[in-house]
């Protein structure tokens, strides 16, 4: 079986470690048959967190809404539809000294917008999976977020 999303990394399996435990005896492993397949079947053991893995990232990517992408001169928000996406975005490639991975300069952007801040929208159809398109996002850098600002931007757009 191959992976779907990618296989959790250690720190995020013992973060979920409660929910792996749940995950194992739903499945009908108890914690002795766990350690046994570690021991004795390294395989099993990894096909059995790999799907654990995509377990998680199916039920996040189901629910996410928004995903934020900051870079130090462009900001983007996607609001993450059933069947598209939805970008508000902001570029700031003139601007000396504008970086939008400090929430500070980004705070002072919306109160003030600084001369040659261009501002945009676009939408799209997802080319792929829906989950698989916002997963490509999240690790290439994009956060969930609460889409506040999409909202908050959408409006200035409006006006």
């Amino acid at each position: 079986m191959m992976v779907k999303y990618r296989s959790l990394r250690a720190d995020e399996l013992q973060a979920l470690e409660t929910e792996f435990v749940e995950y194992l005896i739903l499945n009908g492993i108890m914690a002795d048959d766990w350690q046994k397949i570690k021991a004795e079947n390294r395989e099993k053991a990894l096909q059995i967190i790999d799907h654990f893995s995509d377990v998680v990232f199916e039920k996040i990517l189901r629910k996410t809404r928004f995903v934020e992408v900051r870079q130090s001169k462009k900001l983007e928000i996607f609001q993450c539809l059933d069947d598209r996406f939805v970008v508000v975005g902001l570029d700031a490639v003139h601007i000396d000294g504008a970086d939008f991975t400090s929430s500070k300069f980004v705070t002072g952007a919306m109160q003030h917008p600084p001369a040659g801040l261009e501002v945009y929208t676009a939408e799209r159809p997802y080319k792929y999976a829906r989950e698989m398109e916002i997963f490509a996002l999240i690790e290439n850098g994009g956060h969930l977020c609460d889409g506040a600002l999409f909202k908050t931007l959408c409006l200035a757009l409006a006006k």
